[in-house]
């Protein structure tokens, strides 16, 4: 049963660790509740009112009365104590002004942390000017202590008063928390005046008013307008006093609200108010924080509230022409919220919800989008280059005529792959467009493909992944090169893995493939790569295709079979994996097998009969070969040639370019066996005899 509690009364209860999933709490007054370790899943908290007891303000006026007590204390103190106007040394005194003036203008410009800095290097230098003084005998204590204290307990006065003004604030309102400057003012200058009346200052009598009342009055000023303006910057949310803000708020939120780690996914907090509220290690996972009040008055931790500028958006719903970029939205709720034009490039949005949003003509790139809902989202002229969804990404009734798959156009064009190419999506196109990658794996080709390669590596990768069906379902040509295969798989299946897998078989195969063509055609490098950017043409591609012993259903489409009144001439070759099996292409191995015996047989036989030699190796290696049921004819036919040229070169091991020939040899054979299973009999012969072929050729 749905609990309800709308409308209550419920401060100062506990609800510690409590399964509370989908209560209601709709206009209830919550200060003061403990909720801390909850379940607060799809929990309302509509127009709520969180945070400390009414009378928690009488508290923090007195704590703020507390303050100028304090800074009264300081100030008599400076002057009673004779810490200030040191034996009427109005020099030092003036020192210490300029220098806190200065620390001030730091502060000022480069923020908080850097004038303590100053101060820490200050009182460093001062401790070992002590030091030297105390063993030479000299006196330095009136620079020390007329100069340095008094900037430090200035700064301490200054802090204090901006986080008098800032919790003053939160409390009680913008109007008393500048009421707070002039206040702690009038009692600093009290207190100097006090302790002049009543000080023991040797020689202070002799210290004209005329000269005390001045320096006073700019030494309280100047510390009251530093105070006023971290303050001020403070409550904006300034960076540079961002110590300030964190101390005010944590101390602000002590016996208010708490929902620590709380899990509030999919609870909803519009129109609450929620300031001395803690947050701090709760799942906002979708918690929805539309207009809720002084929400920057929270203790957020680092929860996504954390970022001024996210928890503005989470708020206000308004993130028109903004940017995001790099920014962490993850699991945000902006149901409805006007992004159009906003740049969420390279951000994190997996597991948000942009529901009904609008984000026409947004940055979309790079975005990570895993569980990401844009259902009914208005998606006009986004762009999506390599963007990161899958099948959790809820595409439904989105709203889109057309989109960009480049962020930036080709070189010396205007083109950035408008989708569909001309015209606009039918209803329903642009979420049927993206369905086929929420179950397929991209394999992308910079400089073309090397078919037997990418043959022997997708075989292997369908054993390493035996229990994932995997299917070839499209080539594409980008152009310049880019081809990009699609290979379908199940929705649960380890796209990372698979892809990973295949990257690594194909590197192994195209290196044992490319040694082949340097033999074969004694090509250099470059050679290569213009023959494997050729063969990315889809003229060349099928001429390829049709050599391997592979029966292959070739249809061009056009590549917006599914986007109506499109003229987009790209191309798309379809491959089914069901039509991959072996031709049974005529090879005469006989032949093959009596040529290659006969060079085998030009070896001389091993002395030791219980010592295999290099022929007694080669033999076994050929019979291997012939014997396995895996190898295609055609590799087959490969093998035993590379076999033939290890016994070419074993009649003269030394002679000049053997041993590059024969290392060739050995990489090839490497190579055909790697697209094979683990456990076919070829796998195991050439992981014994290779290496004890090599070392008999001294080929390393």
């Amino acid at each position: 049963m749905r609990l309800d509690y709308s409308g209550q009364n419920l401060r100062g209860r506990s609800f510690k660790g409590q399964n509370l999933t989908g209560a209601d709490f709709s206009e209830t007054d919550i200060r003061a509740v403990n909720f801390t370790n909850a379940n607060l899943k799809t929990a309302k908290f509509v127009d709520t009112k969180a945070g400390v007891p009414p009378s928690w303000k009488l508290g923090f006026a007195i704590l703020s009365f507390l303050g100028s007590i304090i800074t009264f204390i300081v100030a008599f103190s400076l002057i009673h104590g004779g810490w200030f106007l040191w034996q009427a040394n109005l020099e030092l005194n003036w020192i210490a002004i300029v220098l806190f003036v200065l620390v001030s203008a730091v502060i000022v410009y480069q923020g908080l942390e850097t004038g303590f800095t100053i101060i820490a290097i200050a009182i460093a230098v001062s401790l070992l000017l002590m030091g030297l003084a105390a063993i030479a005998g000299n006196e330095v204590i009136p620079f020390t202590i007329v100069v340095i204290l008094p900037v430090i307990l200035s700064l301490g006065g200054s802090d204090l008063v901006a986080g008098s003004i800032v919790l003053v604030t939160i409390e009680l309102g913008t109007v008393a928390g500048f009421l707070v400057a002039p206040a702690y003012g009038i009692t600093m200058f009290a207190g100097a005046l006090a302790g002049k009346q009543y000080g023991n200052t040797p020689n202070l009598e002799s210290v004209p008013g005329s000269v005390v009342i001045p320096l006073f009055t700019v030494w309280i000023v100047a510390q009251t307008l530093l105070g006023s303006y971290m303050g001020w910057r403070t409550l904006k949310r300034d960076e540079r006093f961002a110590l300030i803000y964190k101390i005010a708020v944590n101390f602000a939120a002590t016996g208010g609200t708490s929902f620590r780690n709380a899990d509030l996914t999919n609870a909803d907090f519009t129109g609450a108010t929620l300031k001395n509220t803690d947050f701090r290690k709760a799942n906002l996972t979708r918690t929805r924080f539309y207009e809720a009040k002084k929400l920057d008055f929270a203790r957020v931790g680092d929860t996504i509230l954390a970022k001024r500028n996210i928890l503005n958006l989470l708020v206000t719903g308004n993130g028109r022409g903004k940017s995001y970029f790099g920014a962490n939205l993850k699991g945000a709720n902006l149901i409805g919220a006007d992004l159009k034009e906003a740049n969420l490039k390279d951000s994190d949005i997996s597991q948000a919800t942009f529901q009904g949003a609008n984000l026409e003509w947004a940055n979309l790139t790079l975005t990570q989008a895993v569980g990401t809902d844009f259902s009914s989202a208005q998606m006009t002229g986004v762009c999506v280059e390599a963007w990161n969804i899958e099948s959790t990404t809820n595409l439904d009734n989105v709203d889109c005529r057309f989109i960009y798959l480049l962020e930036n156009p080709k070189p010396g064009t205007d083109d950035r792959e408008r989708r569909p190419g001309s015209g606009e999506f039918q209803p329903g196109e642009f979420t049927k467009l993206f369905e086929e990658v929420f179950n397929t794996v991209d394999l992308i080709f910079r400089n073309g493909i090397d078919w037997k390669a990418f043959v022997a590596a997708f075989k292997q990768v369908q054993v390493e992944n035996e229990d994932t069906e995997l299917a070839i379902q499209s080539i594409e040509n980008k152009g310049d090169g880019v081809v990009v295969v699609k290979v379908a798989v199940p929705v649960d299946a380890d796209k990372e893995k698979i892809h990973s897998d295949f990257t690594h078989n194909y590197q192994l195969a195209l290196q044992a493939v490319e040694e082949k063509y340097k033999a074969q055609l004694q090509a250099k490098e470059h050679e290569i790569v213009i023959y494997r950017q050729q063969s990315a043409e889809m003229t060349e591609i099928v001429k390829l295709l049709a050599n391997k012993p592979i029966n292959v259903q070739v249809d061009n489409k056009l590549e917006n079979k599914n986007m109506t009144n499109s003229n987009d001439s790209s191309r798309k070759v379809e491959i089914h994996a069901k039509d991959i099996n072996a031709s049974g292409q005529a090879f005469n191995l006989g032949d093959i097998s009596g040529t290659v015996t006969n060079t085998i047989n030009e070896l001389p036989a091993s002395p030791e009969p219980d010592k295999p030699g290099i022929k007694e190796l080669l033999t076994k290696l050929q019979e291997a070969i012939e014997a396995d049921a895996n190898l295609s004819e055609e590799d087959k036919a490969e093998a035993l040639e590379q076999v033939k040229t290890l016994a070419e070169v074993g009649q003269n091991p030394q002679e000049a370019g053997k041993q590059k020939t024969g290392k060739k040899a050995i990489t090839m054979l490497k190579g055909l066996v790697s697209g094979l299973p683990a456990t076919a009999t070829l796998v195991e012969a050439c992981s014994k005899l290779l290496p004890l072929i090599s070392k008999l050729l001294g080929l390393g």
